[in-house]
């Protein structure tokens, strides 16, 4: 059933259909808006959130829905997920409908006997955000967190989960901005050599708080975004649906809400429908949102083995096929963030 609908998506995708007879392979899940630290670069700054936690009626309606299409949900969006009582609850329930579950967190919460309860549940993947190798620079964009409790905080997890030998992937992550872009190395080389951790990726700042002109060029829009045929489509804490998290964060309407429509009438809304016919026709910057977004559009290449693969695979391989591309081991137009800003 996962791989027709990924085959629908991908007709879809490469005839250029603004209908789509598939849904989204992938789903951000904000099941809490609440969180602990204030960060420079994050949408909350501009954004105040409620401290809510999404109901479990529109989580299960959500999971009833996708249950026999998605493949991966992110349970991640502006709040920190461990600050959601449920978290485990529908990290759970989930697995029960067959959808692998990733999230991430800053780790002030990471202690050994929430490490260990992570340890035990069917989470498939998580990313320990850590925005610098140096404490100052670390404390600037985590404002709230400390140094070095975060950072014991994953290493002990990451030795927890391999003296485990559990399957769980770990991914340490920095996102590179002006300020930390010079300890790129030094934070490579640290966690690399942590005992459990699988992967550590260097992110691209997808979001233009920090560099408010940013955005695509004219020129940038040859190739259709993905997020419009693949996803992940964003699900806030209200239930508000949005075709993608960057929408939202640039102040886009919803498509609607899971209380009031199902997950395919909104990913086959008017809205989202004219997004895809303008991004066909090559006038993707024609759309308000997409034209100051920050989000890089992959080659078509990529988008077709993202369809082709599950989605659980095409998230283990992102972070590699990443650092390859930016380190130029790859052809730069595979992968082409915008350059304005």
């Amino acid at each position: 059933m996962r791989a027709w609908n990924r085959a629908k998506l991908l007709w879809g995708y490469l005839a250029r259909r603004s209908r789509l007879r598939g849904l989204p392979v992938e789903y951000i899940v904000e099941t809490t808006a609440k969180c602990n630290l204030y960060c420079p670069m994050c949408p909350r700054e501009s954004h105040p959130q409620p401290k809510a936690d999404m109901t479990g009626e529109v989580f299960e309606r959500l999971v009833r829905q996708a249950g026999n299409s998605a493949e991966h949900m992110m349970l991640i969006g502006l709040g920190e997920p461990f600050m959601d009582p449920h978290i485990f609850e529908r990290i759970e329930f989930c697995h029960r409908h067959s959808i692998s579950t990733l999230l991430s967190t800053n780790g002030t919460f990471l202690d050994e006997r929430l490490s260990a309860r992570v340890l035990d549940s069917p989470l498939e993947q998580i990313t320990l955000s850590f925005d610098g190798a140096k404490k100052e620079t670390f404390e600037f964009y985590r404002k709230g967190a400390k140094f070095e409790k975060v950072r014991d905080n994953f290493v002990r997890f990451a030795r927890m989960k391999h003296e485990r030998r559990s399957r769980l992937q770990v991914v340490v992550q920095m996102v590179r901005m002006d300020g930390n872009a010079a300890e790129v190395a030094d934070f490579m080389a640290f966690w690399s050599a942590v005992p459990g951790v699988d992967q550590v990726r260097i992110k691209a700042d997808e979001t233009n708080l920090m560099r408010p002109d940013a955005g695509h060029a004219a020129g940038d829009w040859r190739h259709p975004c993905h997020y419009l045929w693949r996803g992940p489509m964003y699900v806030k804490q209200n239930g508000d649906v949005y075709p993608c998290c960057q929408s939202y964060m640039l102040d886009g309407a919803p498509l609607g809400n899971l209380g009031e429509r199902t997950v395919g009438e909104l990913w086959n809304s008017e809205a989202i429908e004219e997004m895809r016919r303008l991004h066909t026709a090559g006038r993707g910057g024609e759309v308000d949102i997409c034209s100051r977004c920050c989000t890089t559009i992959p080659h078509p290449v990529l988008v077709a083995g993202s369809l082709a693969l599950h989605g659980r695979t095409v998230r283990r391989l992102l972070p590699a096929i990443e650092r390859l591309t930016y380190l130029s081991k790859l052809p730069a137009r595979l992968l082409k963030p915008p350059k304005r800003g």
